[in-house]
């Protein structure tokens, strides 16, 4: 499904962005890199820029900037934020709360888009919150270039499973096949994955509980060597598994994501 003409329903990631000190730069990186066209947006959206594929929505770029348009400092990390559906922020929150997660900036209408929110689940796992109107969210999936999967890497699977399980409705199960990864799904679809951070072999010390975005692609070698060719950084490079071929990659600012070409449909 590709193209995306109805609502999402709760609990299913709908959006992603990425939050980065030099925006032009992601814009042009990602533009060369996956086909985006973008452009940093209206001062009345904080220069959001709403970044496209095939004329459909398909990520969004923010600059670090604090309230009143001066830059921080120190500069945030450079990180890409999964939203998952809601159709009430508010209540949402006080779920996530209930159940052990935290709320990083609570819930605020954006203009007539939508009302969203930034929270963590109890493992500190940050993860955004969408609550439509006007627009929501992605409009084109699972095809190179655009968000095919969103994946939970926690250190504890056991409590972040409870937490989305109670905060968000999704059901988590073992996925056959994948030895200590489980999928997440919602209304009987699967739409992302869930691991332990000790499943994930060659990571980094220290390494914190994150959501990680993955991206299709015709070819994830020749994807990868575009990257690094552009300044990007291979974290781990091209491998085989049970999906397809994979690797997880760094922009030139930092911002860590998954590329992936399937062996077969995969869902968002």
């Amino acid at each position: 499904m590709p193209d995306v003409t109805g609502p999402y329903a709760t609990g299913t990631p709908c959006w992603v962005d990425l939050l980065v000190a030099d925006q032009q730069a992601a814009l042009d990186f990602y533009r060369d890199l996956f086909g985006w066209q973008g452009e940093i947006g209206a001062p009345d959206t904080g220069g959001y820029a709403l970044c496209t594929l095939n004329g459909k929505p398909v990520a969004g770029i923010m600059a670090a900037l604090n309230p009143d348009g001066s830059r921080p400092d120190p500069t945030p990390p450079t990180v890409w934020t999964t939203y998952l559906a809601t159709a009430d922020v508010d209540a949402t929150e006080k779920a996530v709360t209930g159940n052990g997660g935290q709320v990083v900036m609570p819930g605020m209408d954006v203009l007539t888009l939508g009302r969203m929110a930034v929270v963590t689940d109890p493992t500190g796992a940050a993860f955004g919150l969408w609550q439509a109107r006007d627009f929501p969210g992605a409009g084109i999936v699972n095809e190179p270039g655009a968000v095919i999967w969103n994946e939970v890497d926690t250190s504890d699977p056991a409590a972040a499973s409870a937490f989305y399980s109670k905060a968000l409705g999704i059901t988590v199960a073992p996925m056959e096949g994948g030895e200590g990864y489980f999928s997440l799904s919602v209304e009987g679809r699967a739409v992302g994955g869930l691991q332990g951070l000790s499943n994930i072999d060659d990571l980094p010390p220290g390494t914190p509980s994150h959501w990680l975005t993955y991206f299709a692609v015709d070819d994830t070698d020749s994807t990868v060597d575009a990257l690094v060719r552009a300044g990007g950084n291979v974290l781990k490079p091209p491998f085989d598994m049970m999906a397809g071929r994979m690797a997880v990659v760094q922009d030139p600012q930092g911002g860590t994501f998954a590329v992936i070409r399937t062996a077969g449909p995969e869902a968002t």
